[in-house]
């Protein structure tokens, strides 16, 4: 195994902790030629580039709705099958994502992560925080 010297995770293959260096270095090496925003890897530019082409390859069969990312569909056809894969350990609600999952534990860690430049309010949501900032 190939292992990271800066936190210890450990990889199979050497170019996945190359691009898990980037982590720590901050390195974005592939930028999008429309708007300039940078990533890690070149297949989350591939993805981000179909904000400006538009294209959704992935359809849902039940309504037909389209998604750039197949994560994103999968996530999305637990509305039909009414999965939730991702409970809660302290009060077992469970969620069709593991975001939101994470967002919620937030409720009983009391963590606020999310923290206003302007004035240091804090709060559980990355969303509530730009409502927030409109006040700035």
């Amino acid at each position: 195994p190939f292992a990271c010297i800066v936190c210890s995770k450990c990889f199979r293959k050497k170019s996945t902790l190359v691009i898990h260096q980037r982590i720590h270095s901050g390195e974005k090496p592939f930028a999008c030629t429309d708007c300039g925003k940078s990533f890690r890897e070149k297949k989350s530019l591939f993805i981000h580039q179909r904000i400006h082409s538009g294209e959704k390859p992935f359809a849902c069969t039940n309504c037909s709705k389209s998604f750039r990312q197949k994560k994103s569909l999968i996530i999305h056809q637990r509305i039909h099958t009414g999965e939730k894969p991702f409970s809660c350990t302290d009060c077992s609600k469970s969620f069709v994502c593991r975001d939101s999952l994470l967002s919620h534990q937030r409720i009983h860690t009391g963590e606020k992560p999310f923290v206003c430049t302007s004035c240091s309010k804090s709060f559980r949501q990355k969303k509530s925080l730009i409502i927030h900032q409109r006040i700035h």
